[in-house]
């Protein structure tokens, strides 16, 4: 019970620190598990410390020696910051659907059109693609616009943000055939008429520098990726993780390698505060020097709150941090569940629950499209190293076993093993 209120008070403080209640309210910043459980004990030793301060920081925690009556008074409390915390929740999704977002996506294929379905709760949105989805665009609430009539999606239609879906492997062209539209609608409308510009591509690092490369300066960009698809999420999206890094606003672009040499700094001075995962410090008073910038950044908290709302684990990320974790986890376990499909495994009379959780990861891995697959090899420059790795721990564990049986000299386990430098 000390631990749910603590972290509610964690919460709380965080709210307050992030200036939750003014216009363009910010997520707070990410931490990790060691970290959360070292300010777990901070918030908690400094709300006992102080019970006599009418700070509205602390709350009202008993003696630390506990005593009859201590459980009582921490559900209490317990109780009130609960109702505290979905006050302000109410409030956030007042403000969210009070100013809905106009929203196009580019690339209404399987993915596009499972993001729509919970983005139509939020505001209005317009489907773009090649195929003819007229139908099932209408189905999910939404409007559709062929790809043929580019223009008209960008230019007659009033869209606040534009969420690029497509393939990674036709994304540059995707920009590229977007270019002249955006143009043509800021000398019509106005440059800060841009629209925000949203990635979901499975790799972060190349859509980013396209994106910086081709769009006007004027563009904001957001790179996200939702960690999840139509089948892991098609009972929902709570508690699937979102990454996102806020890369371009009102023409200031995040910097990760600025920012990592700012964190290594603060970390040195022992500065809690110091992450600056996904641009979330990048982006401080500094920065917003006119209305604009409020409302550009408001902008993005509203397309975020709309994943925020439905579930997601929200986290803040770099795009060079992204492509290094999911060259170890994402791209790995669908190059693990393509070798195994291919060596045709099937269910047996004597499946063990093991081998069933084999056949259900190539079940999944396999039922992603071979672009999808290839992008995330070729695309990220980690997955190479990861396959040398994956291959010498192979060879290890086979040089391993023909050793034991006797078989000497004639496995080298080390021969194909890389220098991650």
């Amino acid at each position: 019970m000390v631990h749910q209120t603590s972290l509610l008070a964690l919460l709380l403080v965080l709210l307050k620190r992030h200036s939750f209640y003014t216009c363009g309210f910010q997520h707070p910043p990410v931490v990790s598990h060691r970290n959360h459980q070292r300010n777990h004990r901070v918030v908690v030793t400094t709300a006992l410390g102080s019970s006599n301060n009418n700070n509205d920081d602390n709350i009202n925690l008993p003696s630390v020696d506990p005593v009859a009556g201590d459980l009582e008074k921490l559900k209490q409390e317990e109780a009130r910051l609960a109702a505290l915390l979905a006050s302000v929740r109410e409030q956030k999704l007042e403000v969210l659907r009070s100013r809905p977002l106009a929203i196009g996506i580019i690339g209404f294929g399987r993915f596009g059109q499972f993001i729509a379905k919970s983005f139509t709760k939020y505001g209005h949105v317009i489907g773009s693609s090649r195929s003819d989805y007229t139908d099932i665009a209408q189905e999910a609430g939404a409007e559709y616009i062929p790809l043929s009539e580019l223009e008209t999606f960008v230019v007659e239609r009033d869209l606040d943000v534009i969420v690029l879906a497509t393939s990674i492997v036709s994304f540059e062209d995707t920009v590229k055939d977007l270019v002249p539209h955006l143009q043509k609608r800021m000398e019509l409308k106005g440059n800060d008429s841009c629209p925000l510009i949203v990635d979901v591509a499975s790799v972060k690092e190349h859509p980013r520098e396209i994106l910086l490369k081709h769009l006007p300066e004027e563009c904001d960009v957001l790179c996200t990726h939702p960690m999840f698809g139509p089948d892991s999420a098609k009972c929902g999206w709570q508690g699937q993780n979102f990454v996102y890094e806020k890369t371009r606003v009102n023409g200031v672009v995040f910097d990760p390698e600025t920012m990592e040499e700012e964190q290594q700094t603060n970390n040195n001075n022992d500065t809690d505060d110091a992450d600056a995962n996904g641009g979330e410090r990048f982006f401080d008073n500094s920065h917003v020097d006119c209305e604009i910038t409020v409302e550009k950044m408001d902008r993005i908290e509203r397309f975020l709150s709309i994943w925020e709302e439905e579930g997601c684990n929200m986290t803040p990320l770099s795009c060079k941090d992204h492509d290094a974790y999911a060259a170890n986890s994402q791209f790995i376990t669908h190059l693990v569940g393509r070798v195994l499909g291919v060596q045709g495994l099937h269910s047996t009379p004597i499946d063990t629950s093991g081998f069933q959780s084999v056949l259900k990861l190539i079940e999944n891995t396999n039922a992603d499209s071979f672009d999808l697959f290839f992008g995330l090899y070729k695309y990220n420059r980690n997955s190479g190293y990861t396959i040398g790795r994956l291959r010498g721990a192979l060879d290890d564990v086979v040089g391993e076993l023909l050793q034991r049986d006797g078989v000497v000299g004639v496995f080298d386990s080390s021969r194909n093993r890389r220098n991650p430098d």
